[in-house]
C-alpha cells in the first residue's frame, strides 16, 4: 500500500510503500490485549507490604486470663483481630512481570500499527530533528501536522536533542522503531512515524524478513 509523506507544514511530499504485513493486516484484538497486559504488569513495583502478627510491636503476653473475666479469649495483643494487630493474608512484596510469545508482541504491534492506519490516526512524516534540543522549536512544528494530544512519534534511530526537546510535553512520547510499546501506540491518539523509521518497519517487522534491521 501507498501513503503520503508529510512536510513539516503538513503538505503532501511524495508517497511511500508500506508493507501491508506490518500497516495493513488483519487486527489481531487478542494478541492486543495480552501485549498491553504484559507491558502494564512489568511496569508494577511489586512493593506493597502489610505485617503479619510476628512482625508487628507488641507485647507477647496474655492480656488477660483465660477464664473467669467474662471477656472474650485472648491470646496477644498481636492478634490480627486486635487493632494494631497483624494483618492476615495482606499484600508481600512480590515480582508481578511475566513473559509472551515473541511473535504474539510482533503480531500485537503490526495489529495497532494497521489499527492506528485504518482509522487514520497514523501519518508519515519527513524525517526531522531538533539540533537546539529546544522544546519551543518542537511545539512549532507539531503544532502544524497535529493537535496538542496525546501523541506518539516513531523515530528511526535515537535522538538525543529530539528526546530533550519533548521531555517537557506531557502528552508527547518518542519511541524507536525496533522498541515499539504497544500502551503507548495503542493509547496514542495520533501516531507520527519518521520516514526513516517506516523504511525500517516495513522489513523490521515483516514475517520474511529477520526482523533485526
Amino acid at each position: 500500500m501507498e501513503k503520503p509523506v508529510l512536510s513539516l507544514n503538513g503538505q503532501e511530499l511524495r508517497n511511500i510503500e508500506l508493507n501491508d504485513e506490518v500497516f495493513n493486516r488483519d487486527i489481531s484484538e487478542g494478541a492486543i490485549y495480552h501485549a498491553i497486559r504484559n507491558e502494564l504488569a512489568n511496569r508494577r513495583v511489586g512493593t506493597a507490604s502489610t505485617k503479619t502478627r510476628a512482625e508487628v510491636k507488641g507485647s507477647s503476653a496474655k492480656p488477660w486470663k483465660q477464664k473467669g473475666t467474662g471477656r472474650a479469649r485472648a491470646g496477644r495483643k498481636r492478634s490480627p483481630l486486635w487493632v494494631g494487630g497483624g494483618v492476615i493474608f495482606g499484600p508481600r512484596p512480590r515480582d508481578y512481570s511475566y513473559s509472551i510469545p515473541r511473535k504474539m508482541k510482533r503480531v500485537a504491534i503490526k495489529s495497532i500499527l494497521s489499527l492506528k492506519n485504518k482509522q487514520d490516526m497514523l501519518k508519515i512524516i519527513e524525517d526531522f530533528t531538533i539540533e537546539s534540543g529546544k522544546t519551543g522549536d518542537l511545539v512549532k512544528i507539531l503544532k502544524n501536522i497535529v493537535p496538542s494530544e496525546r501523541t506518539v512519534v516513531v523515530l528511526g534511530s535515537d535522538d538525543s536533542m529530539m528526546y530533550r526537546a519533548g521531555k517537557n510535553i506531557p502528552w508527547l512520547k518518542f519511541l524507536a522503531y525496533n522498541r515499539l510499546a504497544a500502551h503507548d501506540l495503542f493509547y496514542g491518539k495520533n501516531v507520527l512515524v519518521l520516514e526513516t523509521a517506516a523504511t525500517k518497519l516495513n522489513n523490521f517487522f515483516d514475517e520474511h524478513g529477520t526482523g533485526e534491521n
